[in-house]
């Protein structure tokens, strides 16, 4: 691994998606959830994987890979409690 401060970045970062993620089920309601900040996080990421695969591969990737995974998991679930929210009125 090329640089420890990066992977710890990464690790606290991905530390909050899954309490996001459980907020969003518990609420079922995604009220205060910003797409365009998510979407932007989700190309954040993208980017740092496309950046680890053309000039700096390490394991470090595969925390790129899992927090855009995670952040497109809340994403995910946010427009799916908004359709369905949208539905009842």
């Amino acid at each position: 691994m090329n640089s420890p401060f990066e992977a710890i970045m990464m690790i606290c970062f991905g530390a909050s998606w899954p309490f996001a993620i459980l907020k969003t089920i518990r609420a079922k309601n995604p009220a205060g959830k910003s797409f365009l900040f998510l979407g932007l996080v989700v190309i954040g990421y993208l980017a740092g994987c496309i950046h680890k695969i053309y000039y700096n591969f390490d394991r470090v990737f595969w925390l790129y890979a899992l927090n855009s995974i995670l952040v497109s998991v809340d994403m995910a679930l946010s427009f799916y409690y908004l359709k369905k929210l949208k539905r009842h009125f």
